[in-house]
C-alpha cells in the first residue's frame, strides 16, 4: 500500500506542499510525517493539521482530495509517483527532474514550470503559463513531457526551450510566446497570436488550423516525413495522441517569428483517431 495522505480540512489560505515528495519522504516514519511543518499563509503548521497518514511511505504517494489552494505539489521532485485526487494550485511539478505526478482535477497557474523531466498528467484543465518561466526568468520548461486532456490556457509554454506539451482540448492565447525550443501539439482550437516573439521550437497543430500573425511566412504545403517518427513517440505516452492516425505527410507550415530571428514554426497536421 502507498503512502496516503487523506484531506482532512480544506485549507482557507494557500498551503506549500513543496516538502511532499517520495525521495524527500523516503526516510521518515509516520509520525515524523504527521509532524513535518507546511508553510500556511504566513505560518507554518503540521501536516497533521491537514492530513491524516496512512500506509507505507515509499516510491508511491497518493493525496485523496484537492484544492485549488495546494500549491507546489511535486516541486522539485526527482523519482516516484504522486497521484492527486482532486485539483490543485499553482506551480504543480515546477523544478521537476523525474518521476510522475497524475492530477486528477484541475491545475492552477505555472504548472511545470522549469520542468527538466519526468511526467505531469492533468486529467482536467491546466491554468496559464504551463511550462512557462517565472515572471523576471528567461528559462521555462527544459524538458520532461506535460499532457493536459482539458483546455490549456494563455501563454502556455512561454520561454520554453525543452521537452513536450500535449493538449488534448482546446489552448489559449499567445501559445507558444517566446518559445525557445521543444515542441507544443493541440488536438483542439487554438486562440489568437499562437508563437509570438518565437524564437525556436515547433507547435503542431492536430485539429483546426491556426491564424498566424502577419510576422510569419506561409511556407505552403511540404511533406514533412519526420513527424511520422514524432507521432510513434508518442505511441506510449497516457495521452489521446498516441492514437493518432496520420492519411498524408503532407503539412501547412509557417515560419517565425520573423521578428525574432525566424527558426520557429507553426504547423498544421489535421489528425485522425483510431
Amino acid at each position: 500500500m502507498p503512502l496516503v495522505l487523506r484531506l482532512r480540512a480544506q485549507p482557507a489560505l494557500r498551503l506549500d506542499l513543496s516538502s511532499l515528495t517520495p525521495e524527500r519522504l523516503a526516510s521518515m516514519s509516520l509520525d515524523a510525517i504527521q509532524r513535518l511543518p507546511l508553510a500556511y499563509g504566513k505560518r507554518k503548521m503540521p501536516l497533521a493539521e491537514w492530513f491524516d497518514a496512512r500506509g507505507t511511505v515509499g516510491t508511491r504517494l497518493v493525496i485523496e482530495g484537492g484544492s485549488p489552494r495546494f500549491d507546489r505539489i511535486g516541486a522539485g521532485m526527482q523519482s516516484g509517483t504522486i497521484r492527486i485526487e482532486g485539483g490543485a494550485g499553482a506551480y504543480l511539478g515546477i523544478g521537476m527532474r523525474g518521476g510522475l505526478i497524475e492530477l486528477q482535477g484541475s491545475a492552477d497557474a505555472y504548472a511545470g514550470s522549469g520542468m527538466a523531466g519526468g511526467l505531469v498528467r492533468i486529467a482536467g484543465d491546466a491554468g496559464d503559463f504551463v511550462g512557462a518561466a517565472l515572471p523576471g526568468e528567461h528559462r521555462g520548461m527544459r524538458g520532461g513531457v506535460v499532457i493536459v486532456s482539458g483546455r490549456l490556457g494563455d501563454r502556455a509554454g512561454d520561454h520554453m526551450r525543452r521537452g513536450l506539451i500535449l493538449a488534448e482540448g482546446e489552448c489559449g492565447d499567445y501559445c507558444g510566446a517566446r518559445m525557445q525550443g521543444g515542441t507544443i501539439a493541440i488536438l483542439g482550437a487554438c486562440g489568437t497570436h499562437p508563437g509570438f516573439a518565437m524564437h525556436r521550437g515547433t507547435v503542431l497543430f492536430a485539429g483546426s488550423a491556426p491564424s498566424p500573425g502577419p510576422t510569419f511566412n506561409d511556407a505552403g504545403e511540404l511533406p514533412f516525413g519526420f513527424l511520422v517518427l514524432l507521432a510513434r513517440s508518442w505511441r506510449e505516452l497516457p495521452s489521446r495522441f498516441a492514437s493518432l492516425q496520420r492519411a498524408s505527410i503532407r503539412v501547412r507550415r509557417w515560419i517565425g517569428d520573423l521578428a525574432f530571428g525566424g527558426q520557429g514554426e507553426l504547423i498544421h497536421w489535421p489528425a485522425q483517431m483510431q
